[in-house]
């Protein structure tokens, strides 16, 4: 799994015209689910994000997690994440899951991580054609890849 985690004060998801999830202050996060993930994989990846200390405490410093500021958590399917270019300037998407089981991995994911902070977790629709609005705060964003943990 791969994710690309941007630490945002507002962000939203709309599918042809319409919002289907959106969030305040927290993470956007999008995710690819690679051919061969497994619920090692998610939880890695779902305890990592919990767990990054990224926004900022009193004195400026990056140093609290997404409970720690009650934030909230957007997350958008991307199977583009894991497209490679190593053959070319077209990518190849062979990496990437099959439709059935990453859709299903992905809900997984999503469940998994509305459980662990405590709320809802909005996302947009798998596999559809999405408008993502962001406001990337300060900007931070991350890359997290659980088949490459040092990454």
């Amino acid at each position: 799994m791969r994710a690309v985690i941007q630490r945002v004060s507002r962000a939203s998801v709309k599918v042809d015209g319409a919002i289907t999830g959106a969030i305040g202050a927290g993470f956007l996060i999008l995710l690819g689910v690679e051919a061969g993930d497994t619920n090692d994989d998610r939880d890695w990846l779902v305890d990592k994000i919990t767990k990054l200390r990224v926004f900022e405490d009193t004195e400026g410093r990056m140093n609290l997690a997404l409970a720690d500021i009650n934030g909230e958590a957007l997350i958008v399917s991307q199977f583009t994440l894991l497209g490679s270019l190593k053959k070319g300037n077209r990518p190849s998407f062979n990496r990437a899951a099959p439709p059935a089981d990453a859709d299903r991995i992905y809900q997984d994911f999503v469940a998994t991580l509305a459980g662990v902070i405590g709320k809802p977790v909005p996302t947009g629709i798998f596999g559809a054609m999405m408008d993502v609005e962001l406001n990337n705060d300060g900007p931070v964003t991350l890359i997290l890849d659980s088949k490459r943990r040092d990454f």
